[in-house]
This record gives structure tokens, sequence and C-alpha cells, in this order.
């Protein structure tokens, strides 16, 4: 597991699969997203490392379902007094109280999901939503952090914009893979992706912290090269 700063109070946590984003407001921690389902005690020792302790977690905002980024949050809530967050359309599937919808993958997709062994990720234990989030609801951390739906990855997938900071959290509606940006990968709906994709990439942010890969710094830039290229 690695730790990497991004800026002042807000670090990428990489874990065994997948990557959660600590974000600390004078020792009140939000978690964006939370790894797979035995991500927990990497989670706790990250939050260590940094010198702080893990009933500081007041708040984990989940970008969408997926194992790899809702499954460690049903042991997150253990520490202490945490709101969990999450879109409405998500909350359901998190609660464990109906399937989550498989990807429409693409051949191509299928065979990079058997070769990351996505497949083989443990089950999601079921977690709790204190907060089913709408488009354009405000989270308090980080100056103010604007939920953004971004349906296509998921029905309910959401960023987090906090333009007081600079910083966009996409969740998999964006990748940085081998240092090209682009959009997520294993979407229920492509081109709604591609929607959303476009609606983060006319917002301005200076850093994008992504579902899958690096942050992209230069964001607004980044993103509105990558979104042009797709109309090319």
């Amino acid at each position: 597991m690695e730790i990497v700063e991004i800026r002042r109070g807000l670090h990428l946590l990489r874990l065994e699969f997948g990557q959660a984003y600590l974000w600390n407001d004078a020792g009140a921690l939000t978690l964006v997203d939370t790894g797979i389902a035995t991500s927990g005690d990497e989670i706790a020792e990250a939050i260590g490392r940094l010198g702080l302790r893990t009933d500081a977690v007041r708040q984990v905002v989940l970008t969408h379902y997926h194992e790899d980024h809702s499954g460690g949050a049903a042991a997150v809530v253990t520490w202490g007094e945490v709101t969990v967050m999450a879109h409405r359309l998500e909350a359901p599937v998190i609660r464990g109280e109906t399937p989550a919808p498989p990807p429409n993958f693409t051949d191509q997709e299928r065979e990079l999901h058997r070769s990351l062994g996505a497949h083989l990720l443990p089950p999601v234990p079921p977690c709790r939503v204190d907060r089913e989030l709408e488009d354009g609801d405000l989270i308090g951390f980080g100056g103010g952090a604007r939920v953004i739906a971004t349906p296509g990855h998921t029905a309910g997938s959401i960023a987090l914009h906090l333009p007081d900071a600079g910083v966009l959290f996409t969740g998999d509606t964006v990748a940085h893979v081998n240092g090209q940006v682009m959009p997520g990968v294993f979407n229920i709906d492509r081109d709604e992706t591609l929607r959303s994709f476009r609606r983060l990439a006319d917002l301005d942010a200076e850093v994008a912290c992504v579902g899958h890969g690096d942050p992209v710094t230069g964001a607004r830039t980044a993103l509105q090269k990558a979104a042009a290229a797709l109309s090319a």
C-alpha cells in the first residue's frame, strides 16, 4: 500500500486493488471511496502512518457501488461516528437490497476484466447509506464539495467538484492510464459515460482525482483535450 500526497491535506491511498482518497480538514477526515472488501485494514494503516486516528473519519463518499470502490465501507463505519453517502440510485445496491446490474462489456473489456482478476474480487458486505445524494447537493468538506451526477459507468455514479480547492474527484467516469486521460471502462452505458465525461471537462479544476491511475494535473485542459479527441 502506497500513500501519495497530492496537496496539503489530500492523499491518494494506493490499495492492494483499487484506490481511495483521504481528505483532512483540520483533523476531520473524509474518505472518497474505500477499495475492496479487504481494504479496511490498509486504509486504517494509512491513516495511522499519517499520524491520524481512524475515529477521526467523519464521512465516506462512495462514487458508485462497484466492488473496488464501496467494498471497504462496511469496515470503515465500525470506526466511529461515520456518515456514509452515495447517490440515491446506488444506495439500494450498497445496502444489499438489490443486486448490482452488470456492465455492458465490449469483447475487449470482457478480456480486460478477466485479466485484471476483477471477477475474483471478494463480495461486498452490505453497508448502510446515511445520506442519499442528488445532482447539485453540497457536502461539507474542502470548502464545499458539489455533487455532480455522472451516469453511464453506473446509473448513479457521481463526481465531486471542490471549486475552492481546485479539485475534482471523478470516480470511474475518468481514468488516467499510461499517461492517457480517457473515459473509464466497464460501463452500463458507454454513450452516457461519454456525455458525463464531457460534463466534467467543462468544470474548473486544477487536479482530477480519478478512479484508476494517477491524479491528473492541469485537469481542465487535460479533460477538454481528451473530450475533443472523442469527438474527432
